[in-house]
């Protein structure tokens, strides 16, 4: 029995070497094979929910909902770096997040998946980084996203005839609220491509853990400065679900496709190298 209650379906299960965070729209994974669920307790609390060690083929998997199996956490109250230590405790090297974005720029339209290479930080007061004895890091964060995995699902995408954006930066706001026109506007003058609540400090505290990752953001409609038809508003709800459902699925499939076809081959060490580098310019 694991610390869930749950039994594992064997003993000699090795660790998972992938582990995916699931966002708004995936709090499940269905299509994997649950076989032990736990919920590891580290220095920084519990993390959101179980982790479920999961099999794909051969190939074992880690599957973890941001905001709780029942999404129940709101971005800004989502314990990022407990689940990121979790997965790491648990033989995760690798990490992949999913996340719903808003547009904020006319081409790129609703049903757009993008790979994020870049974000800008607008949140504050999340998740701290300094740790308890007062000891923090000075982490180079020049490139925030393991550019290895972006690339492998960039070719896993073509191969699989999923229309995809190769590259991003998307501006993290607080939330749980939605941008006023002004700020929508705003954002879209900088340059930026989508708007999102959750890749700060996920990517940062996976990086500051040694862990390389990467994001699929799904795009599901226009942020609201764009004046465009299709914008999270009552008027056009029901039409924004539609692309939410369809980018849903479409992730999943590009996911289970990079499981099969990559994620055995996955040797980057990004993160780890950054980080041990830093240690040791500073002893």
């Amino acid at each position: 029995m694991n610390s869930s209650g749950h039994a594992t379906r064997s003993s000699s299960l090795k660790k998972p070497k992938l582990g995916i965070i699931g966002g708004s729209g995936m709090c499940s994974f269905p299509e994997l094979t649950v076989v032990s669920r736990i919920r590891p307790e580290t220095k920084y609390g519990l993390p959101s929910d179980y982790i479920s060690i999961c099999e794909y083929g051969d190939q074992l998997i880690a599957f973890l909902p941001r905001h709780g199996s029942k999404h129940t956490l709101a971005p800004h109250k989502v314990p990022y770096k407990a689940n990121l230590a979790a997965l790491k405790e648990i033989g995760v090297e690798y990490v992949i997040g999913t996340c719903i974005v808003g547009s904020l720029k006319k081409e790129i339209t609703p049903g757009s998946l993008v790979l994020l290479d870049q974000f800008v930080n607008l949140t504050w007061g999340r998740d701290d980084s300094v740790e308890a004895d007062g000891t923090f890091v000075h982490l180079p964060m020049g490139e925030p996203y393991c550019k290895h995995i972006r690339l492998k699902v960039l070719d896993v995408a073509k191969a699989s005839g999923i229309d995809i954006i190769p590259q991003g930066t998307t501006a993290v706001i607080q939330g749980p609220r939605f941008s006023t026109v002004a700020e929508s506007r705003w954002l879209s003058s900088n340059g930026w491509d989508v708007v999102n609540m959750t890749q700060y400090p996920e990517c940062y505290f996976a990086r500051e853990l040694g862990l390389c990752y990467s994001a699929i953001a799904a795009v599901t409609d226009y942020d609201v400065g764009l004046q465009e038809s299709l914008v999270m508003d009552p008027c056009h709800m029901d039409a924004v679900l539609e692309v939410f459902r369809s980018d849903i699925q479409k992730t999943k499939i590009l996911l289970l496709a990079f499981i099969e076809q990559e994620s055995r081959k996955l040797s980057c060490k990004c993160a780890s190298v950054i980080l041990k580098a830093y240690y040791e310019e500073s002893l």
